[in-house]
């Protein structure tokens, strides 16, 4: 999957279903079975979690197209380069590392580079990066998100840390493409099959409200 279409997938579900922690193979096939099954199709593991790659091809496996499946907490080149190997449709770090960003846009892989000030989003985006990560900005708020969208809406952001459905809601409505959803979305790994169901329902319903009534996505 090339950058753009991976971009793409991002855009049109506006959510990005984040495991961390315990999520082996057997377990992120039974969150993502039940996420697919209502309408989420993007997922991200994370290095620093159990089995991260092998739970990543094992979905990748499951899916093929019909999901986009990416690592994140990628801090170095070499795991980079590793994860790509690997078949990762796109990488996302909490960090900008510009090492890290050059290595993978010379693959045409999605790059999600964490930034937090408008000099780091400027920068990630004069180098070609085109969905910057936003982190951590459910802790610094949606008016710090605003102020900071004002002079760069032309730039494509998502909105990553300590996402619940209600500022999802308004980091989306402020111009935010996507946000990546964690803990409130898929639990620490031991969550029923029913609980997340609910979960994904009410922030898919969440997303939809917002984008009703007008294109669903912006022209990326």
């Amino acid at each position: 999957m090339n950058s753009q279409t991976a971009l793409q997938y991002v855009n049109e579900s506006g959510i990005v279903a984040g495991m961390r922690g315990a999520f082996p193979p057997d377990v992120a096939l039974q969150v993502t079975s039940v996420l697919m099954g209502e309408g989420i199709n993007c997922f991200e593991f994370m290095m620093n979690s159990e089995e991260p790659i092998e739970a990543m091809q094992a979905v990748k496996a499951e899916y093929g197209d019909e999901a986009c499946v990416g690592m994140g907490t990628v801090l170095d080149v070499p795991t980079a380069e590793k994860v790509m190997d690997d078949g990762a449709d796109f990488i996302v770090s909490p960090a900008f590392q510009t090492d890290v960003v050059k290595a993978v846009l010379a693959c045409d892989v999605l790059m999600g580079p964490g930034v937090a000030t408008p000099s780091e989003a400027v920068h990630a985006w004069e180098m070609g990066v085109k969905l910057l990560k936003v982190f951590p900005i459910g802790a610094l708020g949606i008016d710090y998100f605003k102020a900071m969208f004002g002079p760069l809406g032309h730039m494509t952001f998502m909105c990553n840390g300590a996402m619940t459905d209600q500022n999802a809601r308004e980091f989306i409505q402020a111009g935010a493409i996507a946000c990546g959803m964690g803990g409130w979305l898929v639990g620490d790994g031991t969550w029923s099959d029913s609980k997340l169901r609910s979960r994904a329902r009410i922030l898919v319903n969440t997303i939809d409200s917002v984008r009703e009534g007008h294109d669903p996505t912006r022209e990326i």
